[in-house]
């Protein structure tokens, strides 16, 4: 049996506050552009290092499902090998439920270890914060395959816009190996929003980063 559709579970009816919130669009738009300076800053060093590394593209882009399950394709710098999305198969899953991790995953190379590690790969999602099709702060952006496999109760996660930080990432980032514990997060995240929440977000979130903590 097919299952139900993002649209079908998560109507205009349950439109979440923050997505109609212009102070917290002000907020992406100032934040991304601040972002988007220092992407250009880092830019060429990441790319010369990428192409040492490993030859090929610089920017890694991915189908994702955004607010009320709408897809569009997220940025980043390129922190695996070429082609690494074919190779998915022969890395086994050390996540419980519907995400994939590899503590060990042999196709991130050496510059996309430091990368992922600084969240420096991170960066281009700013332009999707730009766009309107991400925000600074809400719930990590899905896989379509991965939104093929949700249950009922998962389909809360696309009420709100996905972010490039959320209440998983400041509160653990890769140790949070279990679905269903990054689901209560970003549920946890829409019942307590507010603009001073979403502040508090970023503000620890550049800390966890700064401190390189749970990262891998």
């Amino acid at each position: 049996m097919l299952a139900p559709s993002p649209e079908n579970l998560v109507t205009s009816e349950s439109v979440h506050p923050s997505v109609n919130s212009r102070v917290k669009r002000l907020i992406d738009i100032a934040g991304a552009l601040v972002g988007l300076v220092l992407t250009a800053l880092v830019a060429i060093p990441v790319a010369i290092a990428i192409q040492f590394d490993n030859p090929g593209p610089i920017f890694y882009r991915q189908v994702r499902c955004g607010l009320h399950g709408r897809t569009f394709r997220i940025w980043k710098f390129r922190s695996m090998v070429k082609d690494a999305d074919k190779l998915k198969h022969l890395v086994q899953n050390e996540a419980k439920g519907n995400i994939f991790k590899n503590r060990n995953d042999p196709r991130i190379t050496r510059v996309g270890r430091f990368l992922r590690r600084t969240s420096l790969d991170e960066l281009p999602q700013f332009w999707n914060v730009l766009m309107g099709d991400m925000s600074l702060v809400g719930t990590r952006p899905p896989t379509l395959n991965e939104v093929s496999e949700y249950k009922r109760h998962h389909y809360q996660r696309l009420a709100v816009k996905p972010g490039i930080t959320g209440q998983w990432q400041a509160n653990g980032r890769s140790r949070v190996e279990d679905f269903e514990e990054i689901v209560k997060m970003d549920i946890a995240y829409q019942n307590n929003w507010s603009i001073v929440y979403d502040l508090h977000l970023i503000l620890k979130t550049i800390q966890v980063v700064l401190q390189k903590d749970g990262a891998y």
